[in-house]
């Protein structure tokens, strides 16, 4: 393949990924994890460890199928696209909840760090973990929704890109594009709440409101999913 047929069909591959971050059921569930945070650093990093997850079962999954030169059963694309619509509608819920057990200043929390007992109120602004901790989840959520895309993706660079690098190379750099969309979207989320998250009031609304949007369109996405593997 010419290097500037690799270049451009790259190119777009990665500009395709930042396009394909902005998806609805994307953005709601990294919403969802982002509307606590009140620190624009943090919230883009929380979107930076979602696209590494999304690429991660990307490529896996996708250089399988190229290698195999396959492409996923359209049945077991739907099992996926339900996995995240539930997944959708676990994070709704939890948001909500989340939301209803705050009062004007949330909940008196009582917790250990070591021998050291004590409590402070609302959703705590700061956790004690690692970063393996604080990645965990929407590592494992960015790589649901990468499970879900890998089929349709594979399917397109098979269709399209006639050499295995090239094909490799599109897939990766569209998991690149992904995370840096996602990453970036997340700090610019992480800017207002970080701004208004301080009034109890706003921040319970903002994750009311997160909440019910994810579940609604969790239940829709299912709904579309289920619809067409019956």
């Amino acid at each position: 393949m010419p290097v500037l047929e690799l270049v451009t069909s790259t190119g777009l591959g990665s500009l395709l990924g930042i396009r394909h971050a902005l998806e609805p059921d994307h953005l709601a569930a990294v919403t969802t994890l982002v509307s606590r945070e009140r620190s624009s650093i943090r919230a883009a990093m929380l979107g930076a460890y979602w696209g590494l997850g999304h690429t991660l079962a990307l490529v896996v999954v996708g250089a399988l199928l190229i290698v195999l030169r396959k492409e996923m059963p359209p049945a077991l694309t739907e099992v996926f696209e339900l996995g995240v619509a539930l997944m959708l509608i676990a994070l709704g819920v939890r948001a909500v909840l989340q939301a209803v057990r705050q009062g004007l200043d949330g909940p008196e929390r009582l917790h250990r760090h070591g021998r050291v007992v004590h409590s402070h109120a609302g959703v705590p602004s700061h956790l004690h973990v690692g970063n393996w901790t604080l990645a965990r989840r929407p590592l494992l959520i960015g790589a649901v929704h990468g499970l879900a895309g890998s089929g349709t993706l594979t399917a397109l660079v098979l269709a399209t890109l006639p050499t295995t690098a090239s094909q490799l190379s599109y897939m990766a750099l569209f998991g690149l594009g992904s995370t840096f969309g996602m990453a970036a979207l997340s700090g610019l989320l992480g800017w207002p709440l970080a701004r208004f998250g301080t009034h109890h009031l706003v921040a319970r609304v903002v994750t009311l409101a997160v909440g019910c949007t994810s579940m609604v369109l969790g239940l829709a996405w299912g709904y579309a999913a289920f619809s067409r593997l019956m």
